[in-house]
């Protein structure tokens, strides 16, 4: 058990050291902070404290820096994520406004989380086996080609061009066709998950009218496509550039960093299944089971659109970071960005 004083200590060895990026000695942890005690005080302590393991010295005569397990203690003492500001909040609000689908939405909120914790940021497409058809549209495009539009529960806007077949004598026009198809299709798909559809949707060219039939095939095909592709979980990485900033002392770790961030199975991993909201999760060094990663931690937490839709989003940083303002980020673009997708 670490005392108050000793939890002081710690906590301003923590503070210097990720501001500085240099070991902390006990003069100036004196000279900076206002810990109520001697210089002598504070060497006993930083000892106490280096002998349980949470602070370390790197060189002989150097000062302290912290261990996975001083900034583990470090983060579980922290009593509340801090609110961001009205002004970073309305930043994010301005950032995000304007976005027209999902792939939109998450290619802004990986910019944003990127550039306001100045780490790499992971944003995970929702979940969307549990989110539902909300509409599809059919738009006639050209005289040979056509439009399919997928529109979930989750917010999720897909969309694909296909080829129009020859026109069949006597029937009606494409976009008679087209209309009835689609009240077809949304009488029998509204309100199914992407794993109900398949079951139901071989039933639209089993009942198709002769006329219809080459149509229907090929609109089926197209939103066969379209519900698979939207069945499958993937994450988006932005702010790789950030790992250049990360210091010297990680400059040797940057390419298996980099390895690992291009693996899809390993960032969902990371990112662990949906959290409860509000709730952010952080993974220190050590604390994360791949080797390529263990100068790194993981800050993330849950975002949704409802509450059957939940994905996870996070950065990942050197261990050495700002965990304070960092967990305030995070939480407050998922905190954004799900009310972003229940409004939109």
């Amino acid at each position: 058990m670490v005392d108050n004083r000793r939890l002081r200590v710690l906590h301003a060895i923590v503070t210097d050291y990720v501001s500085s990026r240099e070991p902390v000695g006990s003069k100036a942890l004196v000279d900076r902070h206002n810990l109520q005690v001697s210089p002598a005080t504070v060497r006993n302590d930083m000892v106490a404290l280096e002998e349980e393991g949470y602070i370390t010295q790197p060189h002989t005569s150097a000062g302290r820096i912290p261990t996975d397990k001083g900034y583990r203690l470090f983060v579980d003492q922290l009593a509340q994520v801090k609110p961001l500001s009205a002004a970073e909040k309305r930043a994010i609000a301005s950032f995000m406004s304007g976005a027209a689908d999902m792939d939109e939405i998450i290619t802004r909120t990986v910019r944003l989380l990127a550039q306001v914790t100045q780490q790499v940021a992971m944003v995970q497409y929702p979940q969307l086996s549990t989110a539902t058809v909300r509409h599809v549209e059919l738009v006639e495009l050209t005289a040979e080609r056509a439009m399919v539009i997928l529109v979930l529960s989750s917010g999720s806007v897909s969309q694909r061009p296909f080829e129009l077949p020859a026109p069949v004598a006597g029937a009606d026009s494409v976009e008679d066709q087209l209309a009835r198809l689609r009240h077809r299709i949304n009488a029998a798909l509204v309100g199914l998950t992407p794993h109900q559809v398949p079951g139901k949707i071989a039933h639209l060219l089993a009942d198709a009218a002769p006329e219809d039939t080459a149509l229907t095939s090929l609109t089926v095909a197209a939103l066969t496509d379209m519900i698979e592709a939207s069945s499958t979980t993937k994450i988006v990485v932005g702010g790789v550039p950030n790992l250049t900033g990360f210091g010297a002392e990680f400059e040797t770790r940057v390419r298996p960093v980099l390895e690992a961030l291009e693996e899809q199975v390993v960032l969902l991993h990371l990112l662990g299944e949906a959290h409860q909201p509000d709730q952010v999760t952080v993974r220190i060094g050590t604390e994360i089971p791949y080797e390529e990663l263990q100068a790194t931690s993981i800050v993330s937490a849950a975002y949704g659109a409802d509450d059957d839709s939940w994905a996870n989003l996070g950065i990942v940083g050197p261990t050495r970071m700002d965990y304070p303002s960092t967990m305030a980020s995070v939480r407050a673009v998922a905190r954004y960005l799900g009310r972003f997708l229940s409004e939109g």
